[in-house]
């Protein structure tokens, strides 16, 4: 089962030498014997209890010559903010929605279901999709527990699309689905070895999405090759009538990216090396030279350039997910006619009075913080939201790449995955570079895709662009993997080989 690809499970069930419940059946498993077991990464926090119920049905449609689409009976892991009109749980992690099954199906799901994904499961994440607490834990629940990264199971799976990440890298399904509002899907695919597209906002649908920052938030691929990141990003992508932000999709999304997949899609490209971004770690900048000298011999003009640090707008970033967190998951929770919390205050007052189960390691301060927000009205909000986007769209993201006439910019997207801490948090972990924020700010499409090793920990190296541009990206990002290939699966080891 290992790396095994979504072209691949496709070939195998369409010959016959594959049935999907042979496939479903090796999957769990594999999560049984790795992932609830043995070593125990648990990155899957619920599996489908109707998967091979679902699986059996794929196989008679099979029988038939009935195909679904380009998904049919590939199993997908499905991050536990993301709501299945089923029997799984729609938690966020978190034992304040626990029990909560969802009336109605995703967006991003329903596109899923029509294009014949299976359902397996849902993944860990880090509880609230990490804006809970400021000390928070990535890979930390209070319903999932810890998510482990299976490269070094003493090490952070990054977050907060934790479990999606560990998931994918383990082989535990096809590839997964995750969040982001700033670095959610880029760091976890980077720490765990595997590539995450966090696209354009209003690619993909968020209806039915457990909500951050409507400004910034949007879910991805992440999948252990950019083929396998492109398929599931055209199934997902498409407008929807719940989700206004989608409008613009309808006429400049896509529901097919394989065509982008060009060997010598660098050829030509005029590339942007943003390297005020790149942070001070020699061992990055020793990984990054190599890289970009070998896109160079593929035909990339390289451009050093420009970008301002994230610290210009970091402030008004925070300010502007409080408002938005407040008044999002408010909407969210006014739905949930299934659990006892019905707004963010009500999530507040439950932890406090579980906080031995919900707050043993860290507090829940953006969410008072959010609280305590008025609505999207205040000019405070407005002003903070107009200064984010001029800052990393008009003056800069879009300024830097029309100027310099560049197909995208590259950063590292990462450092290594530091220990798992839960006295101190991630805050020992923060590496002096700037990866996600100017992508995640403007809305703008971000590619992360393996680049090499730290002492046997995955780092990656990123490819942003400006809106609408994934099919620049994804035919730069094939081409630089097809060029390097570096990834290799993970060995589960109790910590990492510093003898490396």
């Amino acid at each position: 089962m290992e790396e095994l690809s979504i072209a691949e499970i496709q070939a195998g069930l369409r010959s016959g030498d594959l049935t999907v419940r042979q496939l479903v059946d090796q999957y769990v498993t594999r999560i049984k014997t790795y992932d609830q077991d043995g070593p125990k990464v648990n990155s899957v926090i619920e599996l489908n209890p109707q998967v091979f119920e679902l699986a059996d049905k794929m196989d008679a449609d099979l029988r038939k010559g009935k195909i679904r689409g380009p998904l049919h009976g590939v199993p997908i892991l499905l991050k536990d903010n993301i709501d299945t009109a089923d029997r799984l749980q729609t938690t966020a992690g978190s034992l304040a929605l626990q029990g909560h099954r969802a009336a109605q199906d995703a967006g991003l799901v329903e596109k899923l279901r029509a294009a014949g994904a299976l359902i397996l499961g849902k993944t860990n994440l880090s509880e609230w999709a990490n804006f809970r607490g400021k000390k928070s834990i990535s890979g930390w629940s209070s319903r999932g527990g810890q998510t482990r990264n299976p490269y070094a199971l003493d090490r952070s799976p990054c977050g907060s699309s934790s479990g999606s990440g560990a998931a994918v890298a383990a082989n535990f399904c096809a590839a997964a689905v995750g969040t982001e509002t700033d670095g959610s899907i880029i760091c976890p695919s980077q720490t765990n070895g595997i590539v995450g597209i966090k696209p354009t906002l209003g690619l993909v649908s968020r209806s039915g999405i457990i909500p951050i920052a409507h400004s910034q938030d949007t879910a991805g691929p992440m999948a252990r090759s950019v083929a396998d990141a492109a398929i599931l990003l055209g199934a997902m992508a498409g407008s929807d009538k719940r989700d206004q932000a989608t409008r613009s999709s309808k006429k400049k999304g896509l529901t097919d990216y394989t065509p982008f997949l060009d060997p010598n899609g660098l050829q030509g490209a005029r590339i942007g090396v943003a390297r005020s971004l790149f942070g001070s770690d020699k061992r990055l900048l020793a990984l990054m030279d190599p890289n970009l000298e070998m896109m160079k011999k593929a035909g990339a003009v390289l451009v050093d350039v420009e970008l301002k640090s994230s610290d210009a707008f970091g402030k008004t970033e925070t300010e502007v997910l409080h408002f938005e967190f407040k008044a999002d998951l408010n909407a969210y929770l006014a739905g949930c006619t299934d659990v006892p919390v019905r707004s963010m205050a009500d999530v507040i007052a439950f932890n406090n009075e579980h906080r031995a189960q919900v707050m043993p390691f860290f507090g829940q301060e953006h969410m008072e913080e959010a609280q305590k927000r008025g609505p999207l009205t205040s000019k405070k909000y407005l002003a903070a939201l107009e200064k984010n986007h001029r800052l990393t769209r008009t003056e800069g993201l879009d300024a830097v790449m029309k100027r310099r006439r560049l197909a995208c910019i590259v950063i590292p997207s990462g450092g290594p995955a530091w220990m798992v801490d839960h006295v101190n948090g991630d805050g020992s972990s923060n590496w002096d570079m700037d990866s996600t924020s100017h992508a995640a700010v403007a809305g703008y499409p971000h590619i992360t895709v393996p680049a090499g090793y730290v002492f046997g920990l995955p780092v990656g190296i990123s490819f942003i662009g400006r809106a609408w541009q994934e099919p620049i990206l994804i035919k730069l990002a094939y081409a630089f993997e097809q060029l390097t290939k570096v990834r290799k699966p993970p060995a589960f080891l109790p910590t990492a080989n510093l003898s490396l």
